[in-house]
Order: structure tokens, then sequence, then C-alpha cells
């Protein structure tokens, strides 16, 4: 992975579960690793020294990804403190089990203003210096909800099948610059944001699941640095489903 050394990544939600997996991984390939956080700093400085312990440079800020003036004022930091993002990695997101009944305005716009405006507004941000300096390789975190929606999960499965629909067309957009675009469909990783849900809904999920087992977050991670090197040089808008063979089911 020695063609990522010296490149500045930025994770998005990176203080925690695959987010945090991407970091540490990122820093071991030999990027210099922005952490992104938007409410746990204390998470966030862990990973940082976790980065650091790597040999490499860690800077953690703060910002609620959704909001196009944080989102601005973030890059900025980082471009002072790192240099140009080269390496970008959408991974910051919500999940809500929620049936169609007790779906609101409110859990609606808000699941897709993080979900999915958020990779907008971060990619947006930083494609234009990828595209000045003719190098950029960015990594969106999907699901396979967004291929395979369930009842409970629309607003969820609807952001994350927009997220495939972005990572395709921005690729087709921007492949002449030097600039890949790809996404992860993870299944059900062993994270924080799975940890709350019912037991006997996750017992359920994983008797369903080829592979009988959760994914954990490094599984995930191995394979966004997969994307984000040169050893998927030839790939650009593809989404990789790493699900356990859940994806296969009906």
């Amino acid at each position: 992975m020695k063609d990522l050394q010296g490149r500045t990544a930025l994770v998005t939600g990176g203080s925690r579960g695959l987010g945090s997996a991407c970091c540490r991984l990122l820093a071991e390939a030999g990027a210099n690793v922005a952490i992104n956080y938007r409410a746990n700093e204390k998470k966030a400085a862990e990973v940082a020294k976790q980065v650091e312990k790597a040999g490499v440079q860690a800077h953690v800020v703060q910002a609620d990804v959704s909001c196009p003036d944080q989102v601005k004022t973030m890059v900025e930091k980082i471009t002072a403190a790192l240099g140009p993002v080269e390496l970008l990695v959408n991974n910051a997101g919500i999940f809500d089990i929620v049936t169609h009944d007790k779906i609101t305005l409110e859990i609606w716009q808000r699941t897709l203003d993080v979900n999915l405006t958020s990779y907008y507004l971060v990619t947006w941000a930083v494609k234009d210096a990828m595209i000045e300096r003719g190098y950029g390789r960015i990594v969106n975190l999907s699901s396979i909800a967004g291929i395979r929606a369930r009842p409970a999960t629309i607003p969820y499965a609807v952001s994350k099948a927009g997220i495939i629909a972005l990572t395709k067309g921005l690729a087709q957009a921007v492949a002449d610059k030097n600039i890949r675009v790809n996404a992860i469909a993870p299944g059900l990783i062993e994270t924080d944001m799975t940890a709350d849900i019912d037991k006997a809904i996750a017992d359920k999920l994983i008797e369903d699941t080829p592979i009988k087992r959760l994914g954990k977050p490094e599984e995930i991670a191995k394979t966004a640095i997969f994307l984000l090197s040169e050893q998927s040089s030839f790939m650009t808008g593809q989404t990789i489903v790493v699900s356990g063979g859940r994806v296969l089911l009906p």
C-alpha cells in the first residue's frame, strides 16, 4: 500500500465504528489522516493517537457534515494543516428502525441530510482541488439496505441507494481527471450503531446471514483501503458488497 504514503485522507464520522477502523488502516498505509467527528471529541482524540502511532500526522476536526458552512470550514482547516484532501472516505451516517406509519418528515429529512446530502457537500468541497491536482480517490459507504430495501428502514434505504447512484454518476463525470469513485455496501457490522438493535432482531439477522456472524469494522476498512489504493486502479463507479452473503438472500 506504499502508494498511499504521504497522501492526505479525510474520513467523515471517523471517531467510531467503520470510520475509526478506516482511519487506523489509512495510517498504517502511510496516509496522513483528518478525523472528522460531530459530537464525541474524546473518541476522535483516541483515534488520532492511534493514527499517530503509525508515524503519520493526525488532524481532528469537528463538523456537522450535513451543514454546508461547517463543511467548508472543515476542509479549509484540513487543507491548512495537512494539505489538499486526496483520499476521501464518506462514512458519516445515522440509522433508525422505524415502521412506515411512524416516519415523519423530520426523520426523513434528517436521514437524507446526514446520510446522502453530506456526501455531496464533502465531496464537492474537495473535488475541485482533486481535479486541479489530477488525482483523487473517493470511497462512499453505502449499505446492502440500498440494494435490498426493507419496510422498517425506508428512509435509510433511500439514502443508501442514493449514495450508489451518486457514486456511479460522479465516477463517470471525473474519470478523465484521474479521480476514481467507488462505494462499499456493508451488511450488518459490529459497531456502536448496530449495538442498539434489539437482540432478538440481531440474532435473526445473524441466523439469516450465510456466514453466520456480524462483520467486523476492519473487514470494511480493508475494502476501503483496496479501493483507495492502486490495487484497484482499473475500478471506478463500482459498489462492492461486503455482507457475509446476506445480499444473496431474497
